[in-house]
């Protein structure tokens, strides 16, 4: 039984339109810069076109929008950002850290919306969450908060003293950073902690072995542009090795994972539409305030938990905001 409609993703694609460039210069253009691909994006465009309908901004109407999608090669970032400063763009997109800084690095000019899960001030991309200044500006999620809690969730339906596992991305801007929280978060349960890091795919088997060979009882997966566009990599790694592994999005336990936790990646991408719309409307990144956003969701997948012989706390079922059996 689901509790919340899915966002799906059909149809999604060829509603994403290539808008000719005669008809583009009569509106409003706005660049989206991905570190993925367009078919693993759908959340992400889905709540940017909420945001921008909510202040009357409608694509192929008064609004155009050009996707450009590293493909999981971080090196093309820069060139992809240039493309778009170039068309030109009234405002960038940047889908995550990794993104925003390749943009910010490419122009001081062109306004940029960042959407990240860190903390922008320490990453560099702004002054102030209260005053930005430059060009950029964005939406900052719970994430950095939210991912300690998959331990909490862990000790809830796994009582004991056995240690859990860790997966991160030591090379990301914020993969230190989650260690450390996580880490402490541990401290704090009284369950020691083992952390495996993965920044390429095939690492990301390795340390699942790793973890595995070290009997963990169960792991957690940080929140990272590496993992986060690899549920099904992931999720079957761990149904391979039958372990409980809580994920920080819904999208791990919509392809098979056993629980996530975490921000919702669709409201985060509504308020960076309405941020976008500001500044069309004329507001100055410099002084558009950062906005932290607060939506988290629970998400619990019944008939992994059975198939794991796991029995999820009623008190935690009744918690969740969707239960997928």
């Amino acid at each position: 039984m689901r509790r919340r409609e899915f966002i799906a993703l059909a149809g999604g694609v060829a509603a994403w339109p290539i808008t000719g460039r005669a008809q583009q210069h009569s509106m409003n253009v706005i660049g989206f810069l991905s570190g993925d691909s367009a078919h693993l994006d759908g959340t992400r465009l889905s709540g940017l076109r909420r945001g921008l309908k909510e202040g009357g901004y409608i694509e192929g109407h008064n609004i155009a929008i050009e996707y450009r999608g590293a493909e999981r090669k971080s090196e093309r970032l820069a060139a992809l950002a240039a493309d778009l400063v170039g068309h030109p763009v009234s405002a960038i997109v940047a889908a995550g850290p990794t993104v925003a800084l390749a943009a910010k690095a490419l122009t001081a000019t062109v306004p940029i919306v960042f959407t990240i899960s860190g903390d922008p001030v320490a990453l560099g991309l702004v002054a102030s969450f209260n005053r930005p200044g430059g060009n950029v500006t964005g939406v900052s999620t719970l994430a950095s908060v939210t991912v300690s809690k998959l331990l909490q969730l862990l000790q809830e339906i796994l009582p004991g003293v056995a240690p859990f596992g860790f997966l991160a991305n030591a090379a990301s801007p914020q993969g230190e950073l989650e260690i450390k929280q996580m880490q402490a978060a541990a401290q704090t349960l009284g369950r020691e902690l083992l952390v495996a890091t993965a920044a390429t795919e095939s690492q990301i088997e390795e340390a699942f072995a790793a973890l595995t060979e070290r009997r963990v009882s169960a792991i957690a997966v940080g929140n990272d542009a590496l993992f986060n566009s690899r549920p099904a990599q992931i999720v079957t790694l761990a149904a391979q090795r039958a372990l409980p592994v809580v994920y920080p999005l819904r999208d791990f336990p919509e392809a098979g994972g056993l629980m996530s936790y975490g921000s919702s990646l669709a409201d985060a991408y509504r308020i960076t539409g309405n941020q976008v719309r500001r500044i069309l409307n004329g507001e100055k990144p410099a002084e558009l305030p950062v906005i932290q956003a607060t939506r988290v969701e629970l998400v619990v997948n019944l008939k992994t938990a059975k198939a794991l012989g796991i029995t999820i706390p009623t008190l935690l079922l009744a918690r969740a905001d969707e239960v997928i059996e």
